[in-house]
């Protein structure tokens, strides 16, 4: 019975970060294991059916031209998600209690009951856009073939960067995300780099929608990482 005692604690589930591509998240930045970058992107967007005819030929025409312009590879994600109230209901309740007037709270909390059964019954979603810019330094053509070879041929530094290389990587990751926002502008969308606390949220949600409906992430500065 011991020996089998022993072998269940050996045996113990690996973490999920053992199971992810990401190594590390810090200065707005995803570092994978392969030692490759990403930047997230969140993005509006346009109703183009909505468009006349003329406007929706002008947006085709400037995404075809925002298109040429790059020489790597995008990734466009659309995300939905039930809309999570919590936070504003948080805010009426604090209102409701601070409120002097009997007849300005009732409403308050006829209000806060109305907005949650709403969303309760209306099962409201929001949508969401990103881009994803990658940048990998095997693709980056400024660079000659060994040099980007070399990189590869160094699989101590392919998990956690060394900190001059890290800087390297993202100032040339930045140009690229500086171009696609430019692009992205010239079609009228609007668009905002992600940081680093808005990267672990939008991960943890993804790999774990249930939990991160009803337990909200804490800052960053307050989360203990396990390494791996």
């Amino acid at each position: 019975m011991s020996n089998e005692k022993v072998k269940k604690k050996k045996s113990s589930h690996p973490s999920t970060q053992m199971n992810l591509p990401i190594a590390e998240i810090k200065e707005g930045t995803l570092i994978l294991k392969d030692g490759t970058l990403r930047a997230v992107l969140m993005t509006s967007s346009v109703n183009f059916a909505l468009k006349s005819e003329d406007e929706q030929n002008a947006l085709v025409s400037s995404y075809v031209s925002f298109l040429n312009s790059i020489d790597f590879p995008l990734q466009i994600v659309s995300q939905s998600r039930k809309l999570q109230i919590k936070p504003y209901i948080e805010k009426l309740v604090e209102l409701e209690k601070a409120q002097t007037n009997e007849l300005l709270r009732v409403q308050t909390a006829d209000y806060r009951a109305f907005v949650q059964e709403l969303v309760e019954i209306g099962e409201i979603m929001t949508k969401r856009f990103y881009v994803i810019v990658p940048y990998d330094p095997l693709s980056n053509s400024k660079k000659s073939f060994w040099s980007r070879f070399k990189t590869i041929l160094k699989p101590a530094l392919t998990v956690r960067l060394k900190e001059e290389r890290f800087k390297q990587r993202k100032d040339d990751l930045d140009i690229r995300v500086r171009q696609v926002v430019g692009g992205l502008q010239g079609m009228g969308l609007d668009a905002v780099q992600l940081d680093t606390q808005s990267l672990i949220e939008i991960y943890y949600s993804t790999y774990n929608p249930d939990i991160s409906f009803a337990e909200s992430l804490q800052p960053v500065n307050n989360l203990r990482i396990e390494d791996v």
